[in-house]
């Protein structure tokens, strides 16, 4: 316990002794919100119902533990951080509207969420309007940040992008799994499922593997016997699943009924309870997918205070969503104590040039011409429906 009061003590230290020590050679000036009297308004916009409410409920409850350590140690250079918290209900029109009310409404200084790709798209030019940073801990399509070529000035990640997890999948079935085929099962509906396929087949082939058969559904399908059956037919190594929990624990559940044995692959979609409950345990062996991090790495002591703290307050083990709702929000709060002003502009200026940042899902620096962080993923592998091994892998 001293170790974790340490810990949080340290992390919050730094947040309150920050100083404007970033200087962007470019970036956004003037406009925005700008912070008054003892707070500083972060706004949360995630999907706490409906159909992807899982991702966005992990993301909060990091965010919240986050902020929760921040505030009891002083806050960021004195100032508390005031959660002006809406629920988007898992649909994109509604974040947006929910992104103009807090920005032009609440005020907020920054917006973190939503969640998932479409949603924080979504939400970006509600925030360029505003000049209010946007971030999200988990969109990782590969235009969230840049969008044909353009740089999208006010939107952040802190999570890795599809190509990369894509590509790390399909890298580490080649080599780690000595994958010379694959089976491509995916959504169809899915701005996040599309660009993991996209990238898994690209890369895959470059290992030299090939892709004998691509195959669709669609978010809500529960049926898939009739796909499963003709994958069946084909001759593969392995079956990657880019998509989400709702619809993959299904498609294992019924594949292995099926009698495929094959490898299942996926990306971070899988990382939810939800699996193990759709799929069962005896359907979860020889199935690996892309995360940000796992509770295995017991070489991280940050991870580890992290993973205590988290279970000491809600009783269960934190998903990968939780600890990058955690980091994002620690992220946020450095970039409000480096920032020249109190200002949304001065604030992106100082997330868009941020270096070091120490997270519990790794360290990183903010690439300023992506907006995007440069980081290692993480392969984890089930046994029985649980974590039995996790790998950092980095795309060659």
């Amino acid at each position: 316990m001293k170790r974790i009061i340490a810990a949080a003590a340290i992390s919050a230290l730094t947040l309150v002794g920050m100083t404007a020590c970033t200087q962007p050679s470019s970036g956004p000036a003037g406009g925005g919100n700008t912070a008054t009297g003892d707070t500083i308004k972060i706004g949360v916009n995630y999907e706490l119902s409906g159909a992807v409410a899982t991702y966005g409920k992990q993301n909060v409850d990091g965010i919240q533990l986050a902020v929760d350590e921040i505030n009891s140690q002083g806050g960021v250079n004195g100032k508390k951080i005031e959660i002006v918290k809406y629920d988007s209900k898992s649909e994109p029109a509604e974040a947006t509207t929910l992104a103009t009310k807090l920005m032009s409404q609440d005020k907020v200084l920054a917006m973190i969420g939503p969640a998932t790709s479409g949603s924080f798209k979504a939400v970006i030019p509600a925030g360029n309007q505003n000049k209010v940073p946007v971030i999200s801990g988990s969109a990782t399509a590969d235009d969230v940040t840049v969008t044909g070529g353009k740089l999208q000035e006010f939107a952040f990640r802190t999570c890795f992008s599809d190509s990369y997890q894509g590509g790390v999948m399909a890298q580490y079935a080649a080599e780690k799994l000595g994958a010379k085929t694959a089976v491509i099962m995916g959504d169809t509906s899915s701005d996040y499922a599309k660009g993991l396929a996209k990238n898994f087949k690209e890369n895959f082939t470059k290992s030299g593997g090939s892709v004998v058969a691509e195959e669709g559904y669609v978010a809500g399908d529960t049926d898939f016997k009739a796909t499963l059956t003709n994958i069946k037919g084909k001759d593969f190594d392995v079956l990657y699943i880019p998509g989400y929990y709702q619809e993959v624990g299904l498609i294992i559940k019924q594949a292995r009924e099926l009698g495929i044995d094959a490898k299942i692959l996926g990306g971070d979609g899988f990382d939810s309870p939800t699996l193990l409950e759709l799929a069962g345990a005896s359907a979860l062996n020889n199935v690996y997918f892309t995360s940000h991090y796992s509770a295995l790495d017991t070489s991280n002591t940050k991870l580890q205070d992290f993973i205590k703290t988290y279970k000491d307050k809600f009783g269960e083990d934190p998903s990968s969503f939780n600890a990058l709702g955690y980091d994002t929000a620690y992220f946020v709060a450095k970039a409000i104590g480096e920032a020249k002003e109190l200002n949304g502009p001065a604030i992106a200026e100082a997330m868009a040039n941020a270096k070091g940042f120490e997270g519990v899902t790794g360290s990183f620096d903010m690439d300023p011409k992506t907006h995007d962080p440069i980081k290692t993923a993480v392969v984890v592998s089930l046994k029985d429906g649980v974590q039995d091994s996790a790998e950092a892998y980095a795309l060659k």
